[in-house]
């Protein structure tokens, strides 16, 4: 390091310890924000994944603001709860395909996803089956980087470095449903549940082939499995549907949240446990769950998840996410069709760029921000929009149309 330059306090997360410099984002309005120079970008990843409603919204800040002065947050640990929280659980249960749910709340998604596996274990050993304890997963897939979800993640520089995972944890193909089959029928007696995210997000935006989560329902029935769709990225609203499970029409057992809950104006996340879970673990009335986080059921996040979902209601945000796909399905798909891009891959308002060989994503993703356009670099090839529902037609265009620019230029480059 050059001497006399210092390194942030602020260790980021994803990214490279020895980086110096950031974009100091100091303010956003709607799907726009603004750096601490002035400089003004269109949001084309609704921050990471999340911010369904837009940035800078005062019925937000108002709604937080009354919680926080009525009572900012209490334990939700026996004996006690809040009002706040009991009615988040009710009303995210009543908008989801899992009948007669219940809603475990934590904070992250990644505390979404252990929680969600823990549970699916719990409940086997509380049915009587304690041998079932392996959970299956497809490779790309992103599911946080807490240890277990770390343990089941499909990109495997995600799992690198951090030693011994969490076991009983395996990885398979994660387009081959029949190779699926053969590794369930295989471990039939010791299965504890298959995580699959509806659209793989992280991993490079990957819509199912057709069919492959209605067989992996059917499979997971088979082998008394549980069935746990990761939708940190893709419920509310994303998919142009409260959950992707409705979207696909493929019910699972447990469905992990997070991201657009609250449009990340508080960090939240859960997990809903549908009666095939919650049935084993509420048989022994003596039974204590020992798992939880302090902030479960933080009053101030429910708050802002509740008023979030007002807005989302209230906006139509769910068939505005159609119209938003629409464009942005037609958009890429004319840059691939004119072979700018190699493909567009997508599902509703979630879309990914796959670029010609020699196109270098994250060289795209720089001159973007110079250019005031916002798309985020994933693997070694592509390009992800996943813009806030609340982005105006014209901002669209402007993203798109900023991404085509800059990539028919590292196009040209790369071919020189």
């Amino acid at each position: 390091m050059p001497q006399g330059h210092a390194l942030p306090r602020f260790l980021h997360p994803f990214a490279k310890p020895t980086r110096e410099q950031f974009i100091t984002v100091a303010r956003g309005e709607g799907a726009r924000i603004y750096d601490a120079a002035g400089n003004e970008y269109i949001d084309g990843m609704a921050s990471l994944w999340y911010c369904a409603i837009g940035h800078g919204r005062r019925e937000m800040a108002d709604a937080i603001a009354r919680q926080i002065t009525t009572i900012e947050a209490y334990s939700a640990f026996d004996p006690f709860t809040t009002r706040v929280a009991d009615e988040l659980c009710e009303r995210i249960s009543a908008l989801s395909p899992l009948v007669d749910s219940r809603v475990f709340l934590c904070n992250s998604g990644s505390e979404a996803v252990d929680s969600a596996m823990k549970l699916a274990r719990l409940a086997h050993v509380q049915a009587g089956r304690p041998e079932r304890t392996l959970i299956i997963s497809r490779g790309r897939g992103y599911h946080g980087t807490n240890y277990g979800g770390t343990s089941a993640q499909g990109i495997p520089p995600n799992r690198a470095g951090y030693g011994p995972l969490v076991g009983d944890v395996i990885h398979v193909e994660p387009d081959d449903i029949e190779g699926l089959a053969k590794v369930m029928a295989d471990n039939s007696e010791r299965l504890a549940a298959v995580i699959s995210e509806p659209v793989q997000g992280a991993g490079g935006v990957y819509p199912p082939t057709e069919g492959y989560l209605q067989h992996l329902r059917k499979l997971c029935d088979q082998h008394g499995a549980y069935l746990i769709f990761d939708e940190v990225i893709t419920a509310f609203g994303r998919l142009g549907t409260w959950f992707g499970a409705q979207h696909y029409g493929v019910t699972p057992d447990l469905l992990t949240f997070a991201k657009a809950v609250t449009s990340g104006y508080q960090p939240l996340g859960g997990v809903i446990v549908a009666k095939s879970v919650r049935e084993p673990i509420e048989a022994d009335g003596a039974f204590l769950l020992r798992h939880g986080y302090t902030y479960s059921g933080h009053a101030t996040a429910c708050a802002a998840a509740l008023a979030n979902l007002d807005i989302m209601e209230r906006e139509g945000l769910l068939e505005r996410a159609v119209h938003i796909g629409r464009r942005l399905e037609s958009g890429l798909g004319a840059l691939a069709a004119d072979g700018t891009i190699d493909h567009a891959r997508g599902r509703v308002a979630v879309w990914a760029a796959g670029h010609l060989p020699g196109v270098d994503p994250f060289v795209v993703r720089d001159r973007m921000l110079a250019a005031g356009s916002i798309t985020r670099a994933l693997n070694t090839d592509t390009n992800s929009f996943c813009p806030p529902l609340v982005i105006t037609d014209a901002e669209l265009d402007r993203l798109i149309d900023t991404f085509a620019t800059v990539t028919t230029a590292v196009v040209r480059e790369a071919a020189l």
